[in-house]
């Protein structure tokens, strides 16, 4: 596909509305496209980050997936820049909330929701019908490993992308055959501020000072919350490596339903395709620790 045309169909700058784009893999994303000739709305929960970017040189205006007001907004100042149309959809922007299930308030377990999966429905409905207009489209949806597999003391992050693969997988089932193409991409370690931003929400939710994980909590979970997120695993990669599969779910006349990122996603999609439910309990118990 070359880069320029409307989604391969007509003429004019191909177009994408991005979320999650103060750092990490909204923000690599949003830069690279840019440079591809995509016209690029990267789209912030603060303003003083979309006046940053703005600063880079990118189009950027606020969307904070907890706020319907400002997801209707988005999508309306989009429209408006282009004269009514969008090409792609990339849903990134999510936080974690660490701590064991039995710690974790209902009340934070709605709040997460909200951000990683309630609100990416919401703005996925309202590009729909333009993209239903136009004949055209992609929606692509940042995953994770954790939506294939599960880990220990991750379990509203867990939850929120298992709930996200059935969902995406549904919509692509329904889209069949309307030219608007749903995509998963799946990260495993990536060098974001992930671990960094969902600190507070651990303090915030978790009564860890009363709570039977209370050691655990001190000897290894605290430590890894205060970690440097820069020095990872050996198979952590930088965010531009989504970025690259992002371009492939853009660009190909026919993406794959899944994109894995990181060796840990291609050794966890072989896991449960191939393990019985107690054998990868012992392996994932294992690479929790």
């Amino acid at each position: 596909m070359s880069k320029t045309g409307t989604g391969g169909d007509g003429a004019g700058q191909r177009s994408i509305l991005i979320t999650g784009c103060s750092s990490g893999i909204g923000h690599d994303a949003a830069h690279t496209l840019h440079k591809r000739g995509w016209r690029v709305f990267a789209t912030c929960r603060k303003e003083a980050d979309c006046e940053r970017l703005r600063g880079e040189g990118l189009e950027s205006f606020r969307l904070d997936y907890q706020d319907g007001e400002s997801i209707a907004a988005a999508v309306a100042e989009a429209l408006s820049r282009t004269g009514g149309t969008l090409d792609a959809l990339f849903n990134n922007g999510a936080y974690a909330q660490p701590g064991a299930t039995e710690d974790i308030p209902t009340d934070a377990l709605r709040a997460l929701f909200e951000a990683n999966f309630f609100g990416w429905h919401d703005l996925t409905r309202r590009v729909l019908p333009v993209m239903r207009a136009q004949g055209h489209g992609r929606i692509i949806q940042c995953s994770s490993v954790l939506g294939l597999i599960a880990l220990k003391f991750r379990g509203p992050y867990n939850a929120s992308k298992f709930a996200l693969e059935g969902l995406s997988d549904t919509l692509r089932l329904e889209l069949d055959g309307t030219n608007i193409h749903v995509v998963l991409i799946e990260p495993g370690p990536i060098s974001t501020k992930i671990r960094e931003n969902s600190r507070p929400h651990f303090y915030k939710w978790v009564d860890w000072e009363n709570s039977v994980w209370r050691p655990l909590y001190e000897k290894a979970l605290m430590p890894r919350l205060d970690a440097d997120e820069t020095k990872g695993g050996p198979f952590q990669l930088e965010p531009s490596a989504v970025t690259a599969k992002l371009v492939r779910a853009l660009e190909s006349p026919r993406p794959r339903p899944r994109y894995y990122v990181t060796t840990p996603t291609y050794v966890a999609g072989l896991m449960k395709r191939g393990l019985t439910s107690r054998a990868l309990d012992g392996l994932l118990d294992k690479w929790s620790r």
